[in-house]
Order: C-alpha cells, then structure tokens, then sequence
C-alpha cells in the first residue's frame, strides 16, 4: 500500500473553521462596478469578487495560534511587551538558526515571575546582528517597526539620499542595482532621486517542463553577476549606495535565488565595500526552495538555511505581510556596527539615530510603529510559524498545482512556478493576435477575467512598470507578465479549479480581449493603484 506522501496528490496541511459566503454578482453588476472605478483592478470592491488574487500581501488567514495571540496584545504606547517579543522574534529568526530561545513563549504562557521576564526577554542586551538589546538598541538603534514594507523602503532610500547630499552635495547620480526592484521598492527609490537597476539573469522566461517542477529548479531569480559587477566599475562604487537582492523575486516570477548567487553577490559586494541588502519579504519561502533544490542543503532545516543566507547581508526590509503570516507589519533591520553603518553615519550621529528619528516623526513611537500591540503579537507567532516545513510545502505546493493545471491546459505561464505566486507571459498569451506591448494586453485579460467570471489578477508589466515612459534601456527590465498571488491558508481546490476553467476559456477566447487606453494619471508614480483606464472593444 503505497504512503501518504506516494499518492501522487498534496497531503492537507489544514483544516477551515471559519468561512465567508460569497454574493452572488451578476455580469450586469460586475460591468458597472468596473465602469464606475475606471477598470482599475485596485478599485473594485472586493466584496464583489469570488477569487482575488490581487495580492498575497497582508491577505493572509491566520492560524488559530495567533488569534489565541491578539489577546495578549499591550496597548501600551511606551515599550509594550509585544515589542520584545517581536524583536526576540526577528533574532530568532534571523541570526540563531536552529537554536531559537523562543521568548515569545513566556507571554504565551502566561509567565508571572518577574526575574525570569527581565532577565530572558525585557533586559536583554543582544548587540551584533540585526536587533540590539536594551541600551545598546537606544544608543545604537538598528530595528525599525513599520506598518508594511513600503514605509521601511522610504525610511532606508530617504535617509540614504539625505546623508548623500550632505556628504557629496545635492544634484550627484546614484544607482541602486537589484535582482529585481519590485514596484514599490522601484518607486521608493526612484522618489528619493536615485536610479533602480534591474539585473535579471538571461533565460528568465526560457520554458521549463512542468512535470519536473517538483524534482528541479533552475533558481531564475538569481541576479546576473557579470552585469552587476560590470555595471559597478562603470558608474563607480561610490555612486552605488547598496545592492539590493529580493527573495523570492517578485518582479521576476516569484522565482527563487540560490544560496550560491547570494554568496556571489556578498563577495562582489565585500569587494567593493557597498552595503548588501535583502528585500526580504519572502525569506522563508526562498529557504525552502533552497532546501528542496540545491545541493548540499537538502538536510538543513528551514531555519538554519535563513540563518545563513541573512548572514551575507548587512540589513534588509520587509513587508512582514507576507512570510510574516500576518495582515499587517513591516521592518527594517541593519547589522549592528557593519557597513553600512560605516558608510552612512557621520561624525556626529549614527545613522541609526537619524533613521530612528524618522520613524518616530512618520510612524509613531519606535515600540509599535504604527501597529496595534494585538497586530505585534500576532506577528510575532506568525514569524515563528511561516519557518515551519509543513506549512512551507503546502503554501508552495498549492502554487505549483494552479500552475501545472495552467500549463497542462496550454496556458503560457511562466515555469517553474515561484512560491507565493503563478505568472503568465502575455507576449506568449497573446502570439498569432494584433496586440502588441504599448496595448497593455495584459491589463484586458485582468479585466475581462473579473467582468465574465469575478477573478481579480494583477498586471505586472508594461502597465504597471509604466513602459510608455521609459527609454529603450529602462525598457529592458520590464516583463509582459500578469501574477495570480494566491493568499496563505485561504484557498482550497475548488478555487484553483475555478480558477483555471476561468483561465483557459479566456485564453480559448484571447483574440476578443481588447486592447486598453490609459485616460487619467499616465504620468503618476505607480499608477497602477490609481490610474483611470479603458478598455477599447
């Protein structure tokens, strides 16, 4: 008799105790509601849809453990003990690797000795990696709570830019190179005065089997060594202000980068003395992939593998909506007394004071950044659970199933599938039609997808990477591409059912999907989220 695992189909990894009925919503009222907010897919009301897969972002059904969680939130404005924990957290996670000291269970638990509570979670006084402790965290501060990742990305470009001009002068080029700036890192970095940099490495769209998405990987998101450093000695390390790698890509598929490039990287980096930093929002992910895929980690755990590939980095930020298992929360984090710490204090203050200052301006006193004390713990269990395999493989697995049924189907995704994500190439969509790139094809497929069958899709190409306002070179780091992100622990196999039926009768039908105008906002800064569009039938 053959094992669970040799049934050739995904073991359940959870069961639903909580469900949300769906409206029923005519074509009729699904027209009007797309006319009324201008066929902008971030402006229809969600409660008219049957599946969203906007985004991944915050979208998350908590588990059980961390409901049971929000009730030990602390309101306190000042220190709240969700605070501590949540930093205890981040050290956990990110620097201890298979020896985490789990303090998050003493507030759990209910621990009333007071000793105990100062001595093993209030008054630690951690200092050499990404979160100091106690005094060390007031005169060297180096982790900053955010309400989501975006604000941690303008927190590090602004302050980057600002101690720029006032070493160098104002008006000076930098660039910032990237496996893949997602649009809001993009954008961040791009409002501060600096270039964003796209290096991804050749073959990313190259067609992969779909059978062999569960024995081989080929790490497509990995940034193209030979053009960073090339790109380094051409503009001058000092113009560089940090190299950023994202985990997983996003903009690139939701594709996986190899421990080896982050070991390149780092070298690269090392060489030139620039800072590296991780966009980090889906470590855990990444981890796993890792471990499925290459060799030499195949018995690691999950937490010793992010343990090491955050040991080559000197910060990163977070969107913690994502592999946080949470709806809300973001961070930045910088390595105590390292580079980039060197690079961008000055005589008179640590940068981290001035980034600390800025935090407390934008996003309130540094203990909650804008969060609630339940929205703290919350996160700080879903970080402890989002390292755990079984999830890990589930989350992944259910990815690599709407994009094998995709494929089977003949539909052009983008393969292997990334883990938090299913990609299709719409240059492939749309072959053997008159649509052509500035058309924004891939905008009509999200729109005719929500107006026939209530499935919301996210363009992430020429549109979104506003590629009408780009010259030739910028143009080479967009991709044609519209992401399904499928939300954690929400959806079950009658949705990814529906949602593939929905798909190939579309892809069945393409010649009938209308190209699209841009009628308000074609020049604002990710426009995606406000633009007024419509589409030309």
């Amino acid at each position: 008799m053959k094992t669970m695992n040799e049934l050739g189909v995904p073991v359940p990894t959870h069961r639903a105790h909580v469900i949300r009925p769906l409206k029923e919503v005519s074509l009729e009222q699904r027209e009007r509601a797309l006319r009324e907010t201008e066929y902008n897919m971030f402006s229809f009301p969600a409660d008219l849809l049957v599946l969203d897969y906007l985004s991944d972002s915050g979208t998350t059904a908590m588990s059980d453990l961390q409901w049971a969680a929000l009730f030990h939130g602390d309101e306190s404005y000042g220190r709240n003990k969700g605070y501590y924990v949540l930093l205890d957290t981040i050290r956990d996670t990110f620097e201890r690797g298979d020896q985490p000291r789990e303090a998050i269970k003493l507030i759990l638990s209910g621990e009333k000795d007071v000793e105990t509570l100062m001595d093993k979670l209030y008054l630690t006084a951690d200092e050499g990696g990404f979160v100091n402790g106690g005094q060390h965290q007031l005169s060297r501060p180096n982790a900053f709570i955010t309400p989501q990742g975006r604000a941690a990305e303008h927190l590090l470009f602004s302050t980057i830019r600002e101690v720029l001009d006032e070493m160098n002068g104002p008006g000076k080029e930098y660039w910032i190179p990237n496996n893949g700036h997602f649009d809001t890192t993009g954008a961040n970095i791009a409002a501060n005065g600096i270039e964003p940099v796209n290096m991804f490495q050749p073959g990313v769209l190259d067609p992969f089997p779909y059978e062999k998405m569960d024995r081989e990987n080929p790490f497509k998101g990995d940034m193209d060594l030979e053009k960073l450093e090339s790109f380094i000695v051409e503009k001058g390390r000092e113009n560089i202000p940090v190299i950023y790698l994202t985990v997983t890509n996003n903009t690139v598929a939701g594709q996986p980068v190899s421990l080896a490039n982050i070991k390149a990287v780092h070298g690269i980096a090392k060489k030139y003395r620039i800072p590296l930093f991780f966009d980090a929002c889906r470590f855990a992910e990444n981890a796993a992939f890792i471990k499925q895929f290459e060799k030499g980690y195949e018995k690691r755990s999950i937490r010793s593998i992010v343990q090491e590939m955050f040991s080559y980095a000197d910060g990163f930020s977070i969107s913690l909506k994502k592999d946080g298992l949470s709806n809300i929360g973001g961070g930045l984090f910088i390595r105590d007394r390292g580079d980039f710490v060197q690079r961008f204090s000055t005589k008179n203050e640590d940068v981290g004071v001035r980034l600390k200052e800025k935090q407390i301006v934008w996003f309130g006193n540094d203990s909650y950044g804008a969060l609630s004390g339940r929205d703290i713990m919350a996160l700080a269990v879903g970080i402890h659970e989002v390292v755990d395999e079984t999830y890990l493989y589930g989350r992944i697995g259910q990815t690599r199933l709407l994009a094998r049924e995709l494929a089977a189907a003949g539909v052009p995704v983008v393969l292997p599938a990334g883990g938090h994500a299913v990609y299709i190439d719409m240059d492939r969509f749309f072959e053997g039609t008159d649509m052509r790139i500035g058309d924004f094809g891939g905008v009509g497929f999200t729109i005719e997808l929500l107006r026939h069958y209530g499935i919301r899709a996210c363009e992430l190409g020429p549109f979104a990477f506003e590629w009408d306002q780009r010259n030739e070179e910028q143009r080479k780091g967009i991709l044609n591409l519209v992401r399904f992100a499928i939300p954690r622990n929400a959806y079950s196999r009658e949705h990814i059912d529906y949602t593939v039926a929905a798909v190939v009768e579309l892809y069945k039908n393409r010649h009938k999907i209308p190209k699209v105008k841009i009628t308000r906002g074609a020049e604002l800064r990710l426009r995606h989220f406000q633009t007024g569009l419509k589409p030309v039938y």
